[in-house]
Order: C-alpha cells, then structure tokens, then sequence
C-alpha cells in the first residue's frame, strides 16, 4: 500500500568541522601553550601525534543513564597528554600536564577560538523557516557557550552534546537521544556531518537520512538545494 512521501521534519547538524572550526591551526594553539610550559615542539609533529591519538583514543562510553561528572575533562586531559607523550617521547610530569591542559581547555572553551564557516548562517536562515534544528555533537557543554558567542543557538531548538548523553556518535544512543528530543521518527530526521564514520555511518545505522558534509564540493550550500528538492523524503 502507498501512503506517499514521509516529510522531513528535523535536521540535527554536528558542531565542529561542520558548524564551527578552530580559528587557528590546532598544532599551533597546542606548540604555544607548551611553550608556557617550557615545552620546545613543533605544530606539525603535534598535529600528526594528534591525528593518531585522536583515532587511537575510545571515545567516552558510560553505562546508561549515567554521564561523566566531569563532562568529559578528564578523556580531554589524558588525550592531551597521550599528544605530548608521543611528541616529546616521554610522559608529561603531572604539574605540567595538568597546567598545558588547563591553558587548552579553557582556550577552546572561547568563543573566539572558533571560526564560522561562511556557509552556516544562510543555511540555517533558510533551513529553520520550515525545519526543526538541533545540534548533535560529541562535544561538552563548552558548546554552549561557543555557539551562543557566535549567535547560533538562535537557530536550534536544542544542543544535544555526548557529555550529557554518555555515549558519543557512532553510538545509536546519540542518535535515539536526538530523535527523542525531536519527536520525530528516524525517516523524518537528517543529520548533517563530516564525519563519515561518527556522523554518516553512525546516522545510517539508525535510519536516519545522512548528509555528508565535504567542503568545498559539498557545502551547505548544497543541503540547502538537496532538502529543498525533496532529496529527503523517504516513503513510508
């Protein structure tokens, strides 16, 4: 039997590398906080050490229904520290780690820390006239304050951040929190993200339709003419 076209109601877009990114490169930020500390590295060694243990590093997972007390600083701290230890090849003395860390924390918890990409405010001008926003993000609730300082939050009916959740995207749980908050069923959602694995993938698995963001070929811009061309509109 054809009951026609399921509508799409809500869009839930990820936050960095899709919304905001750092405004300066991050192995610069992270070799100028090092020297603070005494610490001689160069933003190249650190960024490729980064990317390693960024990939290498399980993201947060609590039981459910419970989330960290320390929203997350503590998976934040010890990637920090796994970064330098590969770096500079020997473990951070703790006073050290602690006070880098500290510095980059509070750094990217600044809402000038981070850049708009140019594409955002027209698209969510033009996509919230008719759709229900929310973000979806494997962040803490820093974000609130960077989107709010970017005058973003004007636009989502709710931030939705993997500290609050205890689980982080691909987990279906970040997913099912969204889709809860919405009200909506996974036919009537899209996320929107960079990430193929934690946002493509990760969306796919729990049915919901999927953008994958890839500037400067597939933008917003893009989205824009994709959500209103019905490309969305799944049959029920």
């Amino acid at each position: 039997m054809f009951f026609g076209p399921m509508p799409l109601q809500t869009l839930l877009f990820d936050a960095a590398g899709t919304l905001i990114r750092p405004a300066e490169a991050v192995g610069k930020t992270y070799a100028l906080h090092a020297l603070r500390q005494g610490l001689v590295a160069e933003p190249e060694a650190i960024m490729q050490a980064f990317r390693v243990a960024w990939q290498e590093t399980p993201p947060p997972l609590y039981p459910a229904g419970q989330t960290p007390a320390d929203d997350d600083r503590g998976w934040w701290r010890a990637l920090v520290g796994d970064v330098f230890g590969r770096v500079l090849g020997a473990p951070l003395a703790e006073r050290t780690l602690e006070a880098l860390f500290s510095g980059l924390y509070l750094h990217y918890a600044q809402p000038q820390a981070w850049n708009v990409f140019d594409d955002v405010v027209p698209a969510l001008e033009d996509l919230s006239r008719d759709h229900r926003l929310l973000v979806l993000s494997n962040f803490d609730r820093r974000l609130h304050s960077i989107l709010a300082g970017h005058d973003l939050l004007r636009f989502f009916a709710q931030v939705i951040i993997s500290s609050e959740v205890g689980a982080a995207k691909p987990n279906p749980r970040m997913f099912q929190a969204a889709l809860a908050a919405a009200g909506c069923l996974p036919q009537e959602a899209l996320h929107i993200g960079d990430d193929a694995k934690c946002d493509l993938a990760g969306a796919q698995s729990c049915e919901i339709h999927a953008f994958h963001v890839k500037r400067p070929e597939s933008g917003l811009g893009v989205l824009v003419q994709k959500v209103r061309a019905g490309a969305y509109s799944g049959l029920h």
